[in-house]
């Protein structure tokens, strides 16, 4: 890896081991000799935006739970990501509030039973937005890379679905598949 560039895996995120005790992003930083941060800017019941509701299989407008983040690398905000769930999933659960979940939201989940087995991501470039441009401390109008997660368990069911807007300035995303 050159300079600044950061390239960014999604299994680290998929599948943390039952003991983890900490962040997945800043020990993913840590091993390339950076800091990784993260900061909870909203979390609770939303409605679902149509292209979650699709995924997550409920009416556009219905509740489901939120968490949405600010990324940092090396102090700089690098990726905004928001995470849904369905209510009957989440709701009334530590992935509803705003504070940090004790090894990681898949642990949490994997507590309470419902365990992803199978994943699709979805890559788009798209203009930012107004917002997405002055969190991610770049240029109203440049363009983002917008990473879309599905998150299904062993019976096909969405459990999460993870949305994520990130400035393509020294990002690479990296994916490896295992053939057989």
């Amino acid at each position: 890896m050159g300079g600044n560039e950061w390239v960014s895996t999604s299994t680290p995120y998929l599948a943390a081991p039952s003991g983890a005790p900490g962040d997945t992003w800043a020990a993913e930083a840590a091993a390339e000799g950076r800091r990784g941060s993260q900061r909870i800017v909203q979390a609770g019941e939303v409605e679902a935006p149509e292209v979650v509701a699709e995924l997550l299989g409920v009416a556009a407008g219905e509740s489901v739970v939120a968490r949405r983040r600010i990324m940092y690398l090396d102090g700089e905000p690098c990726e905004l990501t928001d995470t849904y769930y369905p209510l009957a999933i989440a709701g009334g659960t530590g992935l509803a509030g705003t504070a940090r979940i004790p090894g990681g939201a898949v642990r949490l989940l994997a507590e309470l039973g419902h365990v992803g087995v199978r994943v699709r991501e979805e890559v788009t470039a798209r203009r930012a937005t107004g917002s997405e441009s002055e969190q991610l401390a770049m240029p109203e109008g440049d363009p983002v890379l917008q990473l879309t997660r599905l998150t299904l368990d062993e019976a096909g069911r969405p459990i999460q679905v993870d949305v994520m807007a990130m400035s393509p300035r020294r990002q690479k995303l990296r994916y490896e598949t295992r053939i057989g």
